[in-house]
């Protein structure tokens, strides 16, 4: 009997399982748009022609947003009619799973849960990202190494870009028997090799810290 094939993935109860949704539309609320107050019946960009590289209409449409309210696995599949592949860059600050109940969600959910409800909304927000886009997600140690496995799986592990950690806090944590954590990851993930991260210019004082000149040539044999 031939060998079934196998792939390296992270699994839990209920993956696979998620529903699977239907196309949305957003609806817009007139009493709280800009661009409709401003302009009286004229369209918002995201609603022009997709055709149309002009922005004659409107010489602001480039810096119009769109505040959403709403579940926001239903967003993200409402965006997908307009906005797949055209997403640069993604920032997201997802639930940590830290055990606590806060009054707009429960951030104290099984693990496999919180991966089942993780997974659909990353599957969208790769399909808006450009080919040189990226996402940028903030976790702690709850959920974090959890997140990369899928993550590689959803993404690629090639197109991982790196992590970063950054202190969210100076006040020393006294818990008996735990350490005092000070920090949050923050994970970046490419589209594809057309991703370009750009390098941070160096300034005077971080050449203070270097005697030799970038043209110098050395002999390390």
């Amino acid at each position: 009997m031939a060998k079934q094939l196998q792939k390296l993935e992270l699994t839990w109860i209920g993956k696979g399982n998620e529903p699977q949704l239907e196309p949305r539309i957003l609806i817009e609320d007139p009493t709280k748009s800009y661009w409709l107050n401003k302009e009286k019946g004229a369209a918002p960009p995201w609603k022009k022609n997709p055709e149309s590289s002009s922005n004659s209409e409107n010489p602001d449409s480039d810096n119009c947003n769109m505040l959403i309210h709403g579940d926001n696995l239903l967003a993200l599949k409402a965006l997908e009619q307009n906005f797949t592949g055209k997403i640069k860059c993604i920032y997201i600050d997802p639930p940590y799973n830290t055990g606590n109940a806060f009054e707009h969600y429960d951030d104290g959910i099984e693990h496999s849960l919180w991966l089942s409800l993780m997974k659909p909304r990353l599957d969208i927000l790769r399909n808006l990202l450009s080919d040189d886009g990226s996402l940028w997600v903030t976790l702690d140690d709850n959920e974090a190494h959890y997140f990369k496995v899928m993550c590689d799986e959803i993404f690629g592990r090639s197109n991982f870009v790196g992590s970063t950690i950054w202190q969210h806090s100076l006040q020393s944590k006294g818990y008996p028997g735990k350490f005092s954590i000070h920090h949050n990851y923050t994970f970046c993930y490419k589209k594809s090799d057309r991703f370009i991260l750009n390098s941070l210019d160096r300034t005077e004082e971080h050449n203070k810290n270097y005697s030799n000149p970038d043209t110098t040539i050395r002999n390390f044999q």
